[in-house]
């Protein structure tokens, strides 16, 4: 098993990739600490990796706040003694709106989760993963960070600010035995986040839902949007031993969308 005897903490873990990620980490060895702001649903992916025969806790939480971010930590070591993995994956789309047209407040709400919120916990695992002189730090971005989509200004700045954090972090940790990389999605048809956008995109272009996807994922070169499962196979490679010389890296889970 490629994560036996490691505690994996995942968060934006109740659903779509975040789920994913936790079911395929769980069925590699690791013990998992799924965290949301939804009890139910972290609850619920925690009950099914131990009735899979797995190892896993679920904690509620904010990662927008410090409050939140040390409840989680806190709460992960009480159970399970440790953290050898972060999976910053909690986000939010934010407002679908042009630029001059976001209200300051919902930009400030954006960046918290997806840009402040990774920052908040990786700051409290770090100084344990030096001490021990391993661990492996993923941040989930996405294409929006690399590609210009309309009406996405908050989330996509965040995303992009994460690529930068993603780099600073590994050049602070690989010589204290530390890999920090990133994964950038493509769109994913069973997050509530890829159904959202299409809603609101549509709506204020006027436009067809269905016939918007449809035109976007022709723009892939495989012609197909992705999977979260495909997403949680590549997430487990880059924390895993066999990605032992990868780090500062932003890896396009996309079909062929976006090349850098």
């Amino acid at each position: 098993m490629l994560l036996k005897d490691r505690v994996a903490l995942i968060t934006g873990g109740g659903r779509g990739i975040g789920r994913a990620i936790a079911r395929k980490f769980a069925a590699e060895g690791a013990t998992i600490m799924v965290t949301a702001r939804t009890e139910k649903e972290v609850r619920q992916v925690a009950a099914e990796i131990r009735d899979s025969g797995g190892k896993a806790g679920a904690v509620t939480a904010d990662v927008a706040g410090e409050e939140g971010c040390e409840k989680i930590v806190r709460e992960t070591r009480a159970a399970f003694g440790a953290i050898h993995i972060l999976v910053n994956n909690a986000g939010i789309l934010g407002p679908v709106l042009p630029i001059e047209e976001i209200p300051p407040s919902e930009w400030d709400k954006t960046i918290a989760t997806n840009l402040r919120g990774p920052f908040l916990l990786s700051r409290l695992v770090l100084p344990e993963m030096y001490q021990r002189g391993s661990g492996s730090v993923l941040h989930m971005i996405s294409v929006g960070a690399k590609a210009a989509f309309p009406l996405t200004g908050p989330y996509a700045a965040s995303k992009a600010a994460l690529m930068g954090l993603t780099r600073t972090m590994a050049a602070e940790s690989a010589r204290k035995g530390v890999r920090v990389n990133a994964i950038g999605p493509g769109p994913v048809p069973e997050t509530n986040m890829l159904q959202e956008l299409m809603e609101k995109r549509s709506a204020y272009f006027h436009v067809n839902k269905e016939a918007q996807f449809a035109k976007s994922v022709a723009g892939i070169l495989q012609g197909r949007p992705q999977t979260a499962e495909e997403v949680a196979c590549a997430a487990l490679f880059l924390v895993s031993d066999q990605a032992s010389a990868i780090t500062g890296q932003t890896l396009n889970v996309d079909g062929g969308m976006v090349f850098y």
